[in-house]
Parts: C-alpha cells; sequence; structure tokens
C-alpha cells in the first residue's frame, strides 16, 4: 500500500469515528432524555424527528450504530476491501442522501408553517452526520487503484 494510500485510509477511519461518535451521543442522549431526563439536555421529543414507536427506532438506530462501529474498525485497520465500484455506489448514495437532509432543513428554514417533521433539527442534524458517514466510507472505497 502506498503512504498517500494510507494516509487516506487513515482520514476514512479518523472521520468515521467522529461521525460514529456522534451518532452514538445522539442516540444515547436520546435514551437519557427519555428514561432519565436531564435538565441540560433538550426535551426527548426534540429527539424525534417521527411517529415511529420508540422502540422500533432505538432498535433502528442501535443496528445503524453497530454498523458504522463495524466500518469504523474495518477501514482503521485496512481491513475493509477497498471496492471502486461499491465506492461510486456510495457516492452517489450518500450524495443523495446529503441533498434530501440539507433539503429538509431548507424547507424548515425557509417556512416556519411547514410539517413539524421539517422543524425537527436534531434529528435533521444527524441525517447530516449519518449522509456524511456513507460519504466517508464512499472516499475508503474511492481512494485506491486497486479497487474493481
Amino acid at each position: 500500500m502506498r503512504v498517500k494510500t494510507a494516509v487516506a485510509f487513515s482520514r476514512s477511519a479518523g472521520t468515521g469515528w467522529l461521525l460514529c461518535a456522534m451518532f452514538g451521543a445522539r442516540v444515547l442522549g436520546q435514551m437519557l432524555q427519555r428514561w432519565m431526563p436531564q435538565p441540560f439536555l433538550p426535551p426527548a421529543d426534540a429527539f424525534q424527528g417521527s411517529s415511529l414507536p420508540y422502540g422500533v427506532l432505538l432498535s433502528t438506530q442501535l443496528v445503524i450504530l453497530a454498523a458504522m462501529f463495524y466500518l469504523a474498525v474495518r477501514m482503521q485497520t485496512g481491513t475493509l476491501l477497498p471496492s471502486r465500484r461499491l465506492g461510486v455506489g456510495l457516492a452517489w448514495a450518500g450524495a443523495l442522501y446529503m441533498t434530501f437532509s440539507i433539503g429538509r432543513i431548507a424547507v424548515g428554514l425557509a417556512m416556519p408553517e411547514a410539517n413539524p417533521w421539517f422543524r425537527t433539527w436534531i434529528p435533521a442534524f444527524f441525517h447530516l452526520v449519518l449522509a456524511g458517514f456513507v460519504l466517508t466510507v464512499s472516499l475508503y472505497h474511492l481512494q485506491t487503484r486497486k479497487g474493481t
């Protein structure tokens, strides 16, 4: 592996860990507010961006967090085999996800009377975090010449 590629992988891993920690803090914050409310955190409803039952939401968030952790470990150790094709697919998916997430925030800012889903800032911000993670994994895959 070339030094330049190793540095790129290291940056991808570091960014992946940062985004993983941010999403983990969000999940933990919502759990705290749900079961042991803290005065320094926003109200529990501020963490909820949909009508999804909390048990389903928490289960989904834990699966996403586990996948993020797994990928961050694999990027850090270099055991995630780069695939150019996968990188391109993830880049498109991540770009679309990021575009829709930014659009959601833009609608919420531009139209105060918009549906509450557009105005729940904590979930909206963390969709940017998740989209950023998808883009980070895509960059990991794209920053090698040996990908397929």
